[in-house]
């Protein structure tokens, strides 16, 4: 599902100022379109994550800068892993 940017500020629950910032920072990577920029759900899912880092848990950027690299990596590894073993990733895992 493709979110425009006032329904991704709406749903996230953050201001346009905070939402310049994470841009900046690179936190978040939208599809750029001619007139806007267009949010999924994985990007809507990573801003409640931030949000998460910072108020509940008090991470500071430069830890959600570093948490969010980290989680990145992991997925990547596990795309690989998906990649190199058959059927599904996890029960495979799992089994060994």
């Amino acid at each position: 599902m493709i979110i425009n940017r006032l329904e991704f500020m709406h749903r996230a629950q953050i201001d346009q100022q905070t939402l310049e910032v994470w841009l900046q920072e690179e936190w978040l990577l939208p599809n750029e379109i001619v007139t806007d920029m267009e949010f999924s759900e994985i990007d809507l899912a990573r801003a409640t994550f931030i949000l998460d880092l910072k108020q509940r848990l008090g991470v500071n950027d430069e830890g959600v800068g570093v948490i969010l690299h980290l989680v990145d990596q992991l997925h990547g590894l596990r795309r690989m892993v998906g990649a190199l073993l058959p059927g599904d990733p996890d029960e495979t895992l799992l089994q060994k």
